[in-house]
């Protein structure tokens, strides 16, 4: 029977900048290596965190439609006191390959997860998916051979609110080249200025790639820029995926998200079998990034529970 667990998780403190730095100064180094891996034909990028003990499960993390793997440095690198960390970069985003550009559909990028986890041959896998990611995790999971251990959604549903798509298309069509990294982070900055800075600026300067003429602009494929590129399932087909998904799922909702509206996050605690709902105040769509340490805690809460 599913359960829902209302929990409303403190705002983000603005300690994560001292954080972040701590992770990664030179006396406590935490390995990642950057690996390349051929998969259905394209070239995917993903990063690899070592765990900090033998034995750990293996956590993916499936970044969001126009994101990358490098946005979830932050968090892999905490998470490596209980898991192998893979931040993937799917299709036409980061530094994986462009794909034809009547293949972005949440069923292929299912399918090259799903190529993924059979190649890298992880067991005890739990995936982490926001927005476009946490599509692909609900796809995967309802039919994948190979289960997920458990599953994490964040701020998506079958049904998405139209005035969240709007924004974000018309974030993608908007100017997409800048003079400098600094005009790039201004840009982001002003759309959304909840992220504490430092990971703001490591994920917006790890989005930008150089121009022919010394600018800069965005790395994902430009053909994603069309509002008909990405293709998603119907609402009653995903509606479905989700009563199939068979392992302890986590959604997680931001407070101020203009994506999951709170009775669609509600009906999906229904649908799933074994799932559960938190909600974190003052986040928008970007919940791992605009409330890092609240989001942190409350994936932290749920492995525990599992």
């Amino acid at each position: 029977m599913a359960v829902s667990a209302f929990k409303l998780i403190a705002p983000v403190s603005r300690n994560f900048d001292q954080r972040w730095n701590g992770l990664m100064a030179t006396n406590n180094p935490i390995a990642v290596v950057d690996e390349l891996i051929e998969l259905r034909g394209l070239r995917f990028h993903y990063r690899d965190w070592a765990p900090r003990r033998q034995g750990a499960p293996t956590l993916i993390l499936l970044h969001g439609f126009t994101g990358h793997a490098r946005s979830w440095d932050p968090l892999a690198a905490a998470m490596t006191d209980g898991y192998r960390v893979l931040a993937f970069d799917q299709r036409g985003h980061g530094e994986s390959g462009w794909a034809p550009k009547d293949a972005y559909s949440i069923e292929n990028m299912a399918d090259d997860l799903i190529a993924f986890v059979q190649a890298l041959e992880v067991k005890d896998v739990t995936l982490l998916g926001l927005s476009m990611g946490g599509l692909v995790t609900i796809e995967y999971a309802s039919r994948s051979a190979t289960p997920p251990a458990a599953c994490i959604i964040v701020d998506i549903g079958p049904e998405i609110e139209r005035t969240g798509s709007s924004r974000i298309q018309s974030n993608v069509q908007a100017c997409d080249v800048f003079d400098s990294r600094e005009g790039a982070f201004a840009s982001a900055r002003a759309d959304n200025s909840r992220p504490p800075e430092a990971l703001h600026r490591l994920r917006s300067d790890e989005s930008l790639m150089r121009t022919g003429d010394g600018r800069y602009t965005y790395r994902y494929d430009r053909a994603l820029r069309s509002s008909r590129a990405l293709k998603f399932r119907d609402p009653d087909t995903v509606w479905t995926c989700c009563k199939r998904m068979a392992c302890p799922t986590l959604i997680v909702r931001g407070g101020e998200s203009d994506i999951l509206a709170p009775a669609i996050a509600d009906r999906m605690v229904q649908a799933i079998p074994d799932a559960r709902l938190i909600t974190i105040p003052g986040a928008s769509h970007a919940v791992p990034f605009d409330a890092p340490e609240a989001f942190e805690a409350a994936i932290r809460g749920f492995s525990v529970d599992l």
